[in-house]
């Protein structure tokens, strides 16, 4: 039980630490728009607004990718039922995000692509790699 738990809690703190790391690489590899504040979150909400298609390609990809190492470290760190562990942090992301794209009031074609494709279904493909289903 301790080690389910944990489980939980590590793959939390690596979907972060990955989802936050891509996010700031985000900045450096594609220009904000001028003026654009993403210091605070107001701020970023501001800048949202500015933002055209290729601002939105880094934070889909911290989502996905941080979603899908999390969700890999707890299906392999679990004892047992590594699946709904490792789903627990496909939940929890996505409940982050849906939180975050209200709040931030990101474009409705955004949110959609991200509620749907970066949360569940990879955190899908972290428990299967993570061997989540696996026999022996």
């Amino acid at each position: 039980m301790v080690r389910n738990i944990l489980a939980v809690v590590v793959g939390l703190i690596v979907a972060n630490l990955v989802n936050m790391t891509l996010i700031k690489m985000g900045h450096i590899v594609v220009a904000l728009p001028p003026g654009a504040d993403v210091g605070s979150m107001e701020g970023l909400r501001v800048a949202m607004q500015s933002f055209g298609p290729e601002q939105f390609i880094f934070p889909f990809l911290a989502h996905a990718i941080g979603t899908l190492a999390g969700a890999f470290v707890a299906a392999l760190v679990a004892a047992s039922h590594k699946l709904v562990f490792a789903m627990i942090i496909g939940v929890v992301s996505l409940i982050g995000g849906i939180v975050a794209g209200i709040y931030l009031q990101a474009p409705l074609w955004y949110d959609a692509i991200d509620f749907v494709f970066a949360y569940i279904p990879l955190a899908w493909i972290g428990a299967r790699l993570g061997g989540a289903g696996k026999t022996a």
